[in-house]
């Protein structure tokens, strides 16, 4: 009787948490797996549970990830090109270089990771958290990041030109260095963020806030301050243009 209950106990921890074996599928389970390389193109993984494995270097473009969890997995330099990633739970994976291109991740969760180096270029990142995240290097031109949460990330060399954003929140997080050429900021906020010598030329940033901000060597040449609220609390006027006032 113990031995088949022994049995009993194996098969259900099998059924239940799934092998490394077990073929890509809808919520199908890979724990602490070695899939570095793979080609997993265009495959749905909806709802996956991909926790502790390591990913690096596979190709997962055109892929669907809604939802998946991805805790704690290595993925540096793997490609997730126009993959959709809705809801995605990514924290504190391990994604330097990764690529993010032209991917839908509305409202996946990045908090902690790192992802120095990665490519966000054409992504959509609205609601998307990167809570205390590593991003120095990376490149996020011409996406869009409404109600995207950078606090207290790393952001440091970062690009971020002709990105299409309102409510952004970029509180307490290293932007410097970092290039917002023509980036839409409308209602951002910046507060007591590192900007030094950022570079803001021609970006919009009415009505965003930068109260108690770093803004030492800053660039806001052409930018649109109107109705912001500046380092010392300030209010700039409506038709305020690269000078608070």
């Amino acid at each position: 009787m113990q031995k088949i209950i022994k049995v009993f106990l194996f098969l259900f921890v099998v059924n239940v948490y799934g092998s490394c074996e077990d073929p890509p599928a809808p919520g199908v389970h890979w724990t602490s797996c070695d899939k570095r390389g793979v080609d997993l193109s265009g495959v749905n993984l909806n709802g996956a549970i991909i926790t502790r494995s390591d990913l690096s270097g596979a190709i997962l473009d055109k892929a669907r990830l809604d939802k998946a969890d991805l805790y704690f997995t290595k993925l540096e330099a793997t490609s997730f090109k126009q993959a959709s990633m809705k809801q995605a739970q990514l924290i504190g994976v391990k994604a330097e270089k990764a690529v993010f291109t032209a991917a839908n991740m509305d409202g996946a969760s990045l908090s902690r990771a790192k992802l120095s180096a990665a490519n966000f270029v054409d992504a959509n990142l609205s609601r998307t958290t990167f809570y205390e995240a590593k991003l120095d290097n990376a490149v996020f031109t011409n996406a869009s990041l409404d109600a995207a949460n950078f606090e207290r990330a790393q952001l440091v060399n970062v690009n971020f030109n002709d990105i299409k954003s309102s409510a952004a929140k970029f509180i307490e997080a290293n932007l410097e260095n970092a290039s917002l050429i023509n980036a839409k900021l409308h209602k951002a906020g910046f507060d007591k963020a590192n900007l030094l010598n950022a570079n803001f030329s021609s970006a919009n940033l009415t009505r965003a806030s930068l109260r108690e901000a770093v803004i030492d060597g800053a660039v806001f040449k052409n930018a649109d301050l109107g109705d912001a609220n500046w380092v010392d609390y300030q209010r700039c006027r409506s038709t305020a243009i690269g000078v608070c006032r």
